[in-house]
C-alpha cells in the first residue's frame, strides 16, 4: 500500500505546473518591454503640457452630455404632458385634472427623492457655492450622493415647464463644482499625490463657468459671470482654466444637437434672425436707458419681497413645519396653486401659458412687431409649433394686455416658486420676465412712432426685439448684480447689434439695484445665516475710520510655552477653537506661533496625566513648546487696521481667524463673526 508522500513528488508536479502556466501568459518578452517603453514615453509626452488640460476637457464634456440629456428627457416628458392634455379631448374637469396633476406630481416627486437622499440638495446651491469658495467648508454640499438627488430632481422640476416657472442654470453650476471635486479625489487617488486645497479651489472656480457654458452655449459669459457672481477675489491665472473648459462644455452642448439632427450646424441657442443693417436708431438709446431704469426698480421690488417671503414661510408656523417634516407637501401645495393659475382656459390663455421657458425666450425674441400683426391675423392662437406669438395674443386682450398681465401675475408667481424646496434655478425666469418687460417697453415705442423716431431720410421703424434683448440682460444683471448678461444674451442670441444700448441698459440697472438691495444669492445666503462676509456697501469716510481695535475679540484663550498637561486641558475644556495661540510666557504674551486643537488632543493622548496611578504606560507630560509643534504666525493685525483691510485680507487670503499684536504682543483676535457683526453694524447701519 502506497502512502502519500506530503510535500514530496507530487508538490513538485504542481509547482512546476504553475511556473510553466505563469510563462505561457507571457509571450515575446523583447516586444512586451518595447511596447511598455513606448507607452511610458506617450504618458510622458501627454503629461508634458500638464495634466489640468485633460481634466478640464473631460469635465466640460461631461457636463455638456449631461446638460443635453436632461434637456431630451425633460423635452419628451413635456411632450407627454401636452399629449394627454390633448387626448382628453373637451371635457373640461379632465383637462383641469391633466394640467394640474402632472406637475403636481412631478414636483412631490422631486422634492421626495432629493430630500430622502440629502436635505442639501434644494435651490440652487449658489450661495453655498459662494461660501465654499470663501474657505468655510461645507463638505455635504460637495457630496457624490448629492450629484445623483439633484440630477433626478432637477430633471423632474424642468419637466413641470412654465408651470413652476424655473430653469437649471443654478443647479447646473453646482453640480458642475460637485463633479470637479469628484474628479479631483479620483485624480489624487490614481495619481497618489497630497491633495492640494490651492488646487482644488482651482479646479472648482474653472467648474463655475462650465455650468452656464453647458446650459446657454456661451463660453464666454460663462467665465465672467462666474467670475462676478462667485468671486470676491478672482485669479488671473485661473482665466485660462475657464476658458478652456467652459468652450469644450460649450462647443460639446452644441455639437450634440447637431448629432441629434436638432440643427444643421453649431449655433446660438436663441438664434435670432434680426437685422444689423441699421438695429437701432441713435435717439433709442434714451429708451433703453429708461429700460433699465425700469428693470432696475423692478428688481429692487423683486429682491426685497422675495427675501421678505423666504423668510417669512421660515417663521410662519404652517408653513414652516410642512418644510420641516413634510416638504413633498408644501411643494404639492404650492405646484397645484401655480398649475391652477396658469389653466389655459382659465387665467393662463392671458399669459402664454402652454410655452416651454425655451419657447418663451423665442418668441420674445421675435424680430417681427406683434402690434402690426396683430390686426392682420386671421387666426387664433394655434399652440406651439406653429407661430409662437400667437400664443400672446387673444381676442378680448391686446397684446398689451396680455404681456401686461404676464408680468404683474408672473412676478408674484416666481417669488412663490423660490420656496419650493426641490433643486431649481432661478436665473432663467428672471432672464425670461426681463425679456418680457423689455417686450412690452419696445412694442410701446414701436405703437408710439410707428415710422421710427427719424423724420428725415429713410424710415427706420422701432424692432421690439431688441429691447426684449436689452430687458433680459437688464433685470436678469440687476437682480444677480453683475454685467455679463448683456454678453451673455448676445452669444446667447448671435446678435451682436444691440450689445452697446443693451450695456446702457445693464449698466442703469445695476446702479439702481446695487445701491438698495443685496444680489439674490446675496439675499439668500442673509436669510439662510450661511457664514459668509456680506460686502461693505458704505463708502462714506466714517466707515474707513472704524478700526480692528473696536471690534476684536479681547477675551482670547492662549497657552504659554512653558504650560503643562493641566493648563491645556483647561484651554480645551475653555473654548472651542480650533487653534490656539501660543505667547511666550504669562508674564511676557509675546505671540510666537499657533498650535492646532487635534494637536493639542493628541499630546493629551499621549502623555500621562501628573496624578495619574504609577501603572499607566505613558510618557510624562512635559511642557508645550517641547511636545508640540509650534506653527509660525505668517499675517497678524494691527490694533489700528482698519475695517476695509481686514475683510480685503480675509476674502482675499480665504480666512477663517487671524490674531491681533500690539508691539508684538498678543491683545485680541478677528473671526468671520467678529468683522461680519462689525459690517452689518458699523459699516453698513441700518
Amino acid at each position: 500500500m502506497e502512502h502519500p508522500v506530503p510535500g514530496g513528488l507530487q508538490g513538485e508536479k504542481e509547482e512546476e505546473r504553475v511556473l510553466v502556466s505563469e510563462k505561457s501568459w507571457r509571450p515575446c518578452p523583447k516586444a512586451r518591454k518595447r511596447l511598455r517603453g513606448c507607452l511610458e514615453w506617450v504618458k510622458r509626452q501627454l503629461f508634458r503640457v500638464g495634466e489640468d488640460w485633460y481634466f478640464l476637457f473631460v469635465l466640460g464634456v461631461l457636463m455638456a452630455t449631461i446638460s443635453f440629456m436632461m434637456d431630451f428627457i425633460v423635452f419628451r416628458l413635456f411632450e407627454a404632458h401636452r399629449w394627454l392634455y390633448q387626448e382628453v379631448g373637451d371635457i373640461l374637469v379632465l383637462k383641469y385634472l391633466s394640467w394640474t396633476m402632472y406637475p403636481t406630481a412631478l414636483a412631490a416627486f422631486s422634492t421626495g427623492f432629493a430630500q430622502s437622499i440629502t436635505p442639501h440638495s434644494g435651490g440652487s446651491g449658489i450661495p453655498e457655492l459662494k461660501v465654499i469658495l470663501t474657505g468655510v467648508v461645507l463638505e455635504e454640499y460637495l457630496a457624490i450622493q448629492n450629484f445623483g438627488a439633484k440630477v433626478v430632481g432637477l430633471t423632474c422640476t424642468l419637466a413641470c415647464g412654465s408651470t413652476v416657472f424655473l430653469g437649471k442654470l443654478g443647479p447646473f453650476v453646482h453640480l458642475s463644482v460637485m463633479a470637479a471635486a469628484y474628479l479631483g479625489k479620483m485624480r489624487t487617488k490614481v495619481t497618489g499625490e497630497y491633495e492640494n486645497k490651492f488646487k482644488q479651489n482651482e479646479m472648482l472656480v474653472a467648474a463655475q463657468a462650465v455650468g452656464i457654458a453647458s446650459v446657454f452655449g456661451a463660453p464666454i459669459s460663462g467665465v465672467l459671470f462666474s467670475v462676478e457672481v462667485m468671486s470676491s477675489h478672482f485669479a488671473v491665472r485661473d482665466y485660462w482654466r475657464g476658458f478652456f473648459a467652459a468652450t469644450c462644455s460649450a462647443f460639446m452642448f452644441r455639437l450634440l444637437a447637431v448629432f441629434n439632427s436638432e440643427q444643421e450646424t453649431i449655433t446660438a441657442v436663441f438664434k435670432s434672425n434680426l437685422k444689423i443693417d441699421f438695429p437701432f436708431d441713435l435717439l433709442e438709446t434714451f429708451f433703453f436707458a429708461i429700460l433699465g431704469a425700469v428693470c432696475g426698480l423692478l428688481g429692487c421690488c423683486y429682491l426685497f419681497c422675495q427675501r421678505w417671503l423666504l423668510g417669512a414661510v421660515k417663521q410662519n408656523r404652517l408653513t414652516a413645519r410642512l418644510l420641516a417634516t413634510d416638504k413633498p407637501i408644501y411643494s404639492v401645495l404650492v405646484v397645484l396653486l401655480l398649475a391652477s393659475i396658469t389653466f389655459p382656459p382659465g387665467l393662463g390663455q392671458l399669459m402664454a401659458s402652454r410655452l416651454t421657458m425655451k419657447e418663451y425666450l423665442t418668441s420674445l425674441f421675435d424680430n417681427r412687431t406683434w402690434g402690426t400683426l396683430v390686426p392682420n391675423s386671421t387666426s387664433v392662437a394655434q399652440g406651439p409649433g406653429t407661430d409662437l406669438w400667437l400664443d400672446w395674443y387673444h381676442p378680448s386682450a391686446t397684446i398689451f394686455g396680455t404681456l401686461a398681465f404676464f408680468l404683474m401675475m408672473k412676478f408674484w408667481m416666481l417669488i412663490l416658486a423660490t420656496t419650493l424646496p426641490l433643486p431649481a434655478g432661478y436665473f432663467m425666469p428672471i432672464f425670461v420676465y426681463g425679456a418680457a418687460i423689455g417686450r412690452l417697453l419696445g412694442e410701446i415705442v414701436a405703437l408710439l412712432f410707428p415710422r421710427g423716431l427719424s423724420s428725415e431720410g429713410d424710415l427706420h421703424p422701432i424692432i421690439p426685439c431688441g429691447y426684449a434683448l436689452a430687458g433680459a440682460a437688464a433685470f436678469s444683471g440687476s437682480v444677480t448684480h453683475s454685467l455679463s448678461t448683456a454678453l451673455l444674451v448676445c452669444e446667447a442670441t448671435g446678435h451682436l447689434g444691440h450689445l452697446l444700448p443693451v450695456v446702457v441698459a445693464v449698466l442703469v440697472a445695476n446702479a439702481i439695484t446695487q445701491k438698495n438691495q443685496p444680489s439674490f444669492y446675496d439675499g439668500t445666503i442673509i436669510v439662510k445665516r450661511l457664514p459668509y462676509l456680506p460686502r461693505i456697501r458704505s463708502r462714506h469716510m466714517a466707515s474707513y475710520q472704524v478700526v480692528v481695535e473696536e471690534f476684536m475679540e479681547r477675551q482670547v484663550v492662549a497657552l504659554a510655552r512653558g504650560d503643562g498637561f493641566e493648563e491645556v486641558l483647561m484651554a480645551l475644556d475653555g473654548s472651542a477653537d480650533a487653534e490656539y495661540p501660543v505667547v511666550e510666557s504669562a508674564e511676557s504674551p509675546t505671540l510666537v506661533g499657533t498650535v492646532s486643537r487635534a494637536q493639542l488632543v493628541t499630546y493629551l493622548q499621549s502623555h500621562k496625566h501628573p496624578q495619574a496611578p504609577p501603572g499607566e504606560k505613558l510618557a510624562t507630560a512635559g511642557t508645550l513648546g517641547d511636545s508640540c509643534p509650534i506653527e509660525p504666525i505668517m499675517l497678524q493685525l494691527s490694533p489700528r487696521t482698519s475695517l476695509h483691510q481686514a475683510h480685503h485680507l480675509f476674502e482675499l487670503l480665504k480666512l477663517q481667524r487671524i490674531f491681533v499684536t500690539r508691539s508684538g504682543e498678543l491683545v485680541g483676535a478677528v473671526g468671520r463673526a467678529e468683522l461680519r457683526r462689525a459690517i452689518e453694524e458699523l459699516a453698513n447701519p441700518k
